[in-house]
């Protein structure tokens, strides 16, 4: 195709979109970096300051945060007053990338990009000879995900999400067997250990790493009601153990994901309810075109949720295997799907309420 055939004003708006992009990619660093030193969050705490004054708050060194400044200001993230030469984060900005934010702040989000550009060259690898990038691969990025969880579950678990389940915080007060599979840190389960002292909670996790977590939590916490596992689920074999199972964001994860289903189910009582959370998408491209997180979430799955599980030869499920795919395993694992729930304030994901067939 010569330039004449070109549709010129095309050329130069998707040049303007690359752009957006390229300068949507510089601001996602900048609000990482401004995440992990805490200048998001002493910005939101200080009146109109200098650079000098915003440095001094922050025990960080002048000259970086001015440059970081200029490129907040440009992103139009930050405001600055040439006149005063101050600068200042707009309370409606801070609601959304500060931790004051809670499960709302987009800064944790930012702040995996990064994390996820450090594996780069081993996906590019996988792309040309298949295979993945394993766990062990994305140290940081299992730390930031834990952060991330916890915002969710701290503002969230008790108050919004046990509630979907319909008795359930009855029975939970009076006593029940709990198991949280793939529990990371353990945050969740130690939460509700915490707070439903007559129940039993157990705590799945290949992650040696994250079972420590846990157990050290639950032990700075004097809990006796709560034991972690480090085993792989696959392997669990339990039957007709618990009253209420929970699986927070690791289904698509998992290299054998109707594996793992099956041993859930069958773990499982017979009145007993599983809640499943993950990524709220669908299972088809052309539904998920409108979804605000689309591009990212593939991206995060391309470079991280997918490679894990074909590291250990799995199915490589990635994060937006969607709802209909998802509707599928529960139903091959024997578990039927009584209701799809959302809670405020999670952008992300469904909750599935699922009991046995």
């Amino acid at each position: 195709m010569t330039a004449q055939e070109l549709d010129m004003a095309g050329v130069e708006a998707f040049a303007g979109q690359m752009i957006g992009v390229l300068n949507g990619a510089a601001l996602t660093l900048m609000t990482s970096i401004g995440h992990h030193t805490g200048l998001l969050d002493t910005l939101a705490g200080l009146a109109p300051s200098t650079s000098a004054q915003i440095a001094t708050a922050a025990a960080l060194d002048e000259r970086y945060v001015r440059e970081w400044l200029g490129a907040m200001v440009s992103g139009r993230i930050v405001t600055y007053d040439p006149a005063g030469q101050t600068y200042a984060l707009p309370p409606e900005h801070a609601a959304v990338i500060t931790r004051a934010a809670g499960p709302g702040n987009l800064a944790v989000l930012a702040a995996g990009i990064p994390l996820l550009a450090q594996v780069q060259e081993g996906i590019i690898a996988s792309f040309r000879s298949g295979g993945g990038v394993p766990y062990a691969g994305f140290p940081g990025f299992q730390k930031m995900m834990a952060e991330v969880s916890g915002m969710t579950f701290d503002a969230s678990l008790l108050a919004a999400t046990l509630p979907l389940v319909p008795g359930l915080i009855e029975r939970l007060t009076a006593g029940i067997d709990v198991a949280d599979i793939c529990c990371g840190s353990g945050h969740a389960l130690n939460l509700m250990a915490q707070t439903f002292p007559r129940s039993r909670f157990s705590g799945y996790d290949f992650s040696q790493e994250g079972i420590a977590a846990g157990s050290a939590e639950s032990a700075q916490l004097g809990l006796s009601n709560t034991r972690f596992v480090e085993q792989d689920v696959v392997s669990l074999d339990v039957e007709d153990a618990f009253d209420f199972i929970t699986i927070f964001d690791a289904i698509h994860d998992q290299a054998q994901p109707r594996a793992m289903l099956k041993n859930v189910a069958r773990a499982l009582r017979p009145a007993g309810t599983l809640l499943a959370v993950d990524i709220r998408a669908s299972s088809r491209l052309e539904e998920n075109l409108d979804h605000p997180l689309a591009p990212s979430l593939y991206t995060i799955s391309t470079m991280h949720c997918m490679t894990v599980s074909l590291a250990q030869d799995g199915e490589g499920l990635g994060a937006m295997w969607g709802e209909q795919k998802a509707r599928e395993l529960f139903a091959e694992a024997g578990l039927v799907v009584e209701g799809v729930a959302q809670v405020a304030g999670d952008l992300l994901n469904n909750y599935y309420l699922c009991r046995k067939a």
